[in-house]
Parts: C-alpha cells; structure tokens; sequence
C-alpha cells in the first residue's frame, strides 16, 4: 500500500478538512477569479472580460465563492447598479495555496516561469518557493513528515524529552 492510500484510509474521512475546502475552491474557475481578484479585479465585467468566462458560469462561480466567505459582494453607494467583489481574510489565506500551485505548474507543467513574477515589495526580488515548515521554522522534507490524530500529539516539551531520551539511548 502507498504511502498516500495509507494516509488517506488513516484520516477516517470526516475528520479531515479537505473535502470542505474542496467543495469550496475545487474547480478551476474558482482558482482563475481568485487570481484575477489577487490581481485587483473587483467588478463582474472585469473578470468576465479577464478570464473570457462565459456570464452565467462567472455568476455561479462568485456566488459560490460568496457563500464561502472566500469573496464579499458589495453594492456601491455611488452607483447601486454595480457591484464590487472583494477579497475576504478567509480568501487572502488562499494566497499561499495559489502560490505553491502556480509555481508547481511552473515546475511541472509548463516547465518555465511565469509572467508576470510574484516579488517582494520591499527588495523587489523574486518570492521564494512555498515550503513546509516545522513548528520552529526549519524546512521539512516529505520523508520528515508523519500524520497523528490531534488527540494523540504531546505538548512539545514532552515531546523534546522523549527525543531527547531516545537520543540518549
């Protein structure tokens, strides 16, 4: 059995998060507004005319992102006819998802850098690629992780104790 079919029989289903952030992003569509509005698209006629989305599916798709929370639908003041999208703090905590999944596009898919490039405000460089890391910041490779019910984790002294003693040994 592989390491993932071990995992995902080890979850129990229910007790994992996945599903629900699936029902809520898990299409393509979803991702290419998200984009566009990381990208400041705010108006339906701007991602309709950024993305070439057909009208009705453009619609479904922000309502869905709404209902989520992703997304917040405002009518504006000056002109009720129109209507502002905008990111909500549930959708910014997406960025890095959309990161790790446009660099591995990048990498696997069309195997060069896209444009336009993400940079840091402040050097104006390149961001580096998303990583998983530990609780105290270090990098951790796929062979460094496991998966435990969150019932079963020890508080990290006990934790550093047990490794401690175990090194001892």
């Amino acid at each position: 059995m592989t390491k993932l079919r071990e995992v995902l029989n080890d979850l129990g289903g229910g007790s994992c998060a996945l599903p629900l952030a699936l029902e809520a992003m898990g299409e393509r569509w979803s991702f290419m507004i998200l984009r566009a509005a990381f990208n400041g698209v705010h108006h339906f006629e701007e991602f309709q005319q950024e993305l070439g989305i057909a009208r009705n599916i453009l619609s479904n798709r922000l309502s869905k992102l709404v209902d989520h929370g992703v997304m917040a639908r405002e009518v504006l003041a000056e002109d009720r006819r129109k209507v502002r999208y905008q990111l909500t703090e549930k959708g910014i905590a997406l960025l890095p998802v959309m990161i790790a999944l446009r660099q591995w596009g990048e990498r696997w898919g069309a195997g060069v850098p896209s444009t336009p490039v993400l940079v840091d405000s402040r050097d104006e460089q390149p961001i580096g690629p998303v990583v998983i890391t530990a609780h105290d910041g270090r990098p951790l490779s796929y062979e460094e992780l496991m998966w435990k019910h969150r019932a079963a984790l020890q508080p990290l002294g006990q934790a550093r104790a047990r490794v401690a003693a175990v090194a001892a040994e």
